[in-house]
């Protein structure tokens, strides 16, 4: 095989195996990874990108997997796509640099994209209003969702971004994927 072939393949299977993770930690811990109220741990598998861009695909696929299970057209396409926005962008940071400041904004991005957009499905899609001025409701359900992703990002996120540069393997494995 040559070597073209084989950057492609670990980069497939390095996003099929993120996608796997994301959808399996999502469904396992499915109580507190859907609603108003979501602490949704495999949303720190989204900072994954500032190191390899190429599991921005497999984020995306992992949350379409792990919407199916709500049964909602609209959490499926949207939840996904703030998952999608989140992680290029992360990505985008990445290519920055491993600094203070990319790695807050690179974990700022999925609490940003899913406050908003999820924040919006749960008020007009599912019909969370718990107050009777809709965006109020709406105000509510973003920052619920937003606090939920704030502390997923930053306690298990960040120490991620920190952390794993410190191991060699992941480091070569990092240069292996994006060769």
């Amino acid at each position: 095989m040559n070597n073209r072939k084989a950057n492609l393949s670990r980069k497939l299977a390095t996003a099929a195996i993120i996608a796997a993770a994301y959808a399996a930690l999502t469904v396992v811990l499915a109580p507190i990874s859907y609603g108003p109220i979501q602490f949704r741990v495999s949303e720190a598998l989204t900072v994954l990108p500032f190191f390899m861009p190429c599991t921005v695909w497999g984020l995306l696929i992992g949350c379409i997997l792990a919407n199916l299970f709500t049964g909602s057209v609209l959490d499926i396409v949207f939840g996904s796509l703030a998952t999608l926005l989140a992680a290029l962008c992360t990505a985008h940071f990445g290519k920055k640099g491993n600094t203070v400041k990319t790695r807050l904004l690179g974990c700022l991005m999925p609490v940003l994209f899913n406050a908003v957009i999820v924040g919006a499905v749960l008020t007009w899609g599912y019909g969370f209003q718990e107050f009777p001025n809709p965006l109020a409701s709406y105000g509510f359900n973003a920052l619920t969702v937003g606090l939920g992703e704030l502390a997923v990002l930053y306690l298990i996120g960040y120490t991620l971004l920190r952390q794993l540069p410190k191991i060699k393997a992941f480091g070569d494995f990092v240069r292996r994927v994006n060769q």
